[in-house]
């Protein structure tokens, strides 16, 4: 995983791989968002889901936290060994939106991180420990959590995008 020197790198980073992973969908015609290029491979619509799902639940984990209310991980009525049935949910939640409210949405939800990281002391960020949600038999950092479920795969699914164009909308 990357290592970030401070809170001011990571949200920086997280905006240059979401900004970069959005441009990736500004020539998929709507009416295209649902085609499967092979199978087992995403949709485009099924990407930004996936995305919207990962980052919705990284905000709930930290609001729930901070209510007071117990944190299920990775989501109520799913363990980490189902994560198909979870991202088949992704899909089902968020799947009717039209591919720009996706991206809205998806925008709006990693604002809504980044302003969250910026009211992070450094200690809480980097450290191990500082959420309970985070702190499970890994012990990864809350810089860790955010990380895997932005940046990570904003970058990584850019060349899947960018594949299933070749291939459905070269034809």
């Amino acid at each position: 995983m990357k290592t970030y020197a401070n809170r001011a790198e990571l949200i920086a980073t997280i905006h240059t791989a979401l900004d970069r992973y959005l441009a990736e969908f500004a020539d998929i015609p709507e009416q295209a968002k649902d085609i499967r290029a092979m199978a087992g491979e995403k949709t485009p619509s099924e990407h930004l889901a996936y995305q919207l799902g990962w980052t919705q639940l990284l905000l709930q984990w930290e609001r729930d936290e901070q209510a007071g209310k117990t944190v299920h991980t990775p989501d109520e009525g799913y363990k980490w060994n189902q994560l198909g049935d979870l991202h088949q949910h992704f899909y089902q939640s968020y799947g009717g939106l039209t591919l720009a409210e996706q991206q809205t949405r998806l925008h709006e939800q990693v604002e809504q991180i980044c302003a969250w990281l910026a009211t992070l002391r450094d200690d809480e960020l980097f450290q191990t420990g500082a959420r309970q949600w985070a702190n499970n038999s890994a012990g990864w950092a809350i810089v860790k959590w955010v990380h895997i479920n932005t940046v990570a795969p904003f970058t990584n699914f850019r060349d899947k995008i960018r594949q299933w164009k070749k291939t459905v909308l070269s034809v």
